[in-house]
């Protein structure tokens, strides 16, 4: 069945991947991005001509969102489903991020989840039902080295989903998040790096690890092919297409080492969520209302 669907950050990446996927599935889609009439421009209009909607969503302001988000959905005559995918991510020493670096990529990665879902949860839970989609990070569940400010947000954006996963279930608002390794798309060209190098003597031959880490990493992501992007755009549309109450809270979506062990990490913590809830006699939260 066709669903109504909004993104956030479908200019590039898996983003606009995922809406080419849907709208070949037949669902009616809603891209929303920033600068559509300038910076991305041509890539609206490839959208467009594939049959999405194009919204203007600044997730870094509450007036765009809520301007959007209402265009979208008059423009659909309703909504079903809201994909928060809008991110950017970062590569570098965690001292040399200032404040203002953190401050800068949690309005993105975080508060800007927060926008989107007090716009469209109203509207959900007036009709009980409705699907919210994170696009978190298989770094949203362990830490590697120089990924340490973009890994904060998608832990804390985790532990958001968490809780609305529970606080949402009663209402028939199912939520769940995508766990993507790292894969060659545009995200990578457009890492943020620490504004504040002064202290970077003090590490020594070590403060050259972080390049050289991205560099080696960039090289291996190019000499194994199956790290393809479309396999991240096809679990959104096969998570989508589940019935109700069937969806998986969790899928890590990883091809090179990741996505097994990170798969078995969600499945022991669902576990474990599951026996505190029982413990504590909320485990009905866990089940969507259908």
């Amino acid at each position: 069945m066709a669903k109504k669907i909004l993104i956030t950050g479908a200019s590039g990446g898996f983003g606009k991947l995922t809406v080419l996927t849907l709208l070949q599935k037949g669902h009616q889609v809603a891209a929303a991005m920033r600068d559509a009439e300038r910076r991305n421009k041509s890539i609206a209009s490839e959208l467009s001509m594939a049959g999405a909607i194009i919204v203007s969503i600044d997730v870094t302001s509450n007036e765009s969102v809520a301007n959007g988000v209402q265009d979208a959905m008059n423009r659909l005559h309703g909504l079903d489903i809201v994909i928060n995918n809008a991110g950017i991510g970062v590569h570098g020493m965690q001292e040399f991020f200032t404040v203002e670096d953190y401050q800068k990529l949690f309005d993105i990665n975080l508060f800007g989840v927060q926008r989107v879902n007090r716009a469209v949860i109203p509207y959900f839970r007036q009709k009980q039902d409705g699907l919210i989609l994170y696009t978190s990070s298989c770094l949203g569940r362990v830490a590697l080295p120089f990924y340490g400010l973009y890994q904060s947000t998608k832990w804390a954006l985790e532990a958001m989903a968490e809780n609305y996963r529970l606080e949402l279930s009663g209402f028939g608002i199912e939520n769940c998040i995508v766990e993507p390794g790292g894969y060659p798309t545009a995200f990578a060209e457009n890492l943020v790096h620490p504004s504040d190098k002064s202290q970077e003597q003090y590490y020594g031959d070590f403060a050259n690890a972080p390049a050289q880490s991205l560099q080696g990493f960039m090289s291996f992501l190019q000499a194994n092919p199956q790290q393809n992007p479309q396999k991240v755009a096809d679990i959104f549309a096969e998570i989508i297409d589940k019935p109700k109450g069937e969806r998986p809270f969790r899928t890590a979506v990883d091809f090179i080492g990741m996505g097994e062990l990170i798969q078995k990490y969600n499945e022991h913590l669902e576990q474990i969520t599951t026996g505190l809830l029982t413990n504590f006699g909320s485990q009905g939260l866990l089940k969507v209302k259908i």
